[in-house]
């Protein structure tokens, strides 16, 4: 319990700390968003600055790594006893950081391009494999379940397409957080109350290990606190107005996250609950696409469906909130569904 409560605030005192001359670094270079000028009121936010992402990445990375230095224990007293790391968490890791990588460098080719253009779907899409396919390879040999699973396994091992399923969901979730990375604290928002489901499935998997049986449960759930503690950190700067964007490497690391914590703690269809607002933003784009080639109408008056709201008359801030409150319903959901799955076990091995 203590290293949780050492990740995240670690994470969150690094990430507030280091936004503001962060902030004026990226004013002074001029590495500003670029807007699309379809998206009506947002003319105003052109040049904030942008790949705000990069400090979640190190101050969560540095909060995990934090909270594993035991400076004092009631066994040995003072001393330094640094806690062991976990197999499952350095892939998640790889997933949270890899997928970054790749979005920093898609913010890079905009800032260069000066224009709304980053890396093509090509090269995008290239990264993202080669990060899902260190990512299966890795979770195959450190012993990670290939079965598919909701709250637990369910009995259906994945085998060879183990590494397609990791692709899918690591991609999708990248994608969809990236999606509702439209407005102001929005992503940072709705992440923070995933990743604060996640530090307690993890912990939870750690103290039920009859019911779970997740290796590295406590460690998914430290780096899931860092993780919450860095982006909480970053929301302060983020919120409506935002003084800073957090870019596609942010939003692309903070979906590779998500999907890896997913994959590794076995709870893998849950995801779509826990992200369910992701997952309305996702179909709200591919409604809207589908709709207009095949018949040359439009369902929502702009995707994705935040944008809808927006040139109905909502106000930014309506907007925003009402979605937290939809993300905060879904989390609590995906909690219920979690614990209610885990009564029924217990009875059932009593």
């Amino acid at each position: 319990m203590i290293a949780l409560l050492i990740a995240v605030t670690v994470g969150f005192g690094l990430s507030f700390v280091a936004m503001p001359p962060v902030i004026r670094a990226l004013r002074r270079n001029d590495v500003g968003q670029f807007i699309q000028e379809d998206v009506a009121g947002h003319s105003h936010k052109r040049g904030t600055p942008t790949m705000g992402g990069s400090v979640i990445l190190v101050a969560a990375v540095l909060g995990y790594l934090v909270a594993h230095l035991r400076i004092w224990s009631p066994e040995q007293g003072f001393g330094l006893d640094p806690r062991p790391f976990s197999a499952e968490a350095g892939l998640a890791l790889l997933a949270f950081i890899g997928m970054g990588v790749i979005g920093f460098i898609d913010d890079y080719q905009k800032y260069a391009r000066k224009e709304n253009l980053g890396l093509s779907k090509r090269w995008k899409f290239g990264g993202q494999l080669l990060v899902a396919g260190l990512f299966a390879w890795g979770a195959v040999a450190a012993g990670v379940s290939t079965e598919l699973s909701f709250t637990r396994e369910i009995g259906f091992d994945l085998g060879w397409a183990y590494p397609l399923w990791v692709l899918f969901l690591l991609t999708a979730t990248a994608n969809a957080v990236n999606l509702t990375d439209g407005l102001d604290g929005l992503a940072a928002g709705s992440s923070a109350l995933v990743f604060g489901a996640f530090v307690i499935i993890g912990f939870w998997q750690f103290r039920n290990p009859a019911v779970y049986s997740v290796d590295g449960a406590l460690d998914l759930g430290i780096l899931a606190a860092a993780l919450l503690g860095s982006v909480m950190g970053f929301l302060w700067y983020n919120a409506a107005p935002a003084e800073l964007f957090m870019g596609d490497v942010g939003s692309q690391a903070l979906g590779g996250a998500m999907a890896a914590l997913a994959l590794l703690t076995n709870t893998h269809l849950l995801l779509a609950v826990l992200g369910g607002l992701y997952l309305m933003v996702t179909v709200s784009v591919i409604l809207q696409v589908a709709s207009f080639r095949l018949f040359g109408r439009r369902i929502f008056r702009m995707a994705p469906i935040h944008h809808h709201f927006e040139l109905g008359g909502w106000p930014e801030t309506t907007v925003i909130i009402r979605f937290w409150i939809i993300a905060g319903i879904c989390v609590a959901l995906g909690l219920g569904i979690f614990y209610g799955d885990f009564i029924s076990m217990e009875g059932g091995l009593s």
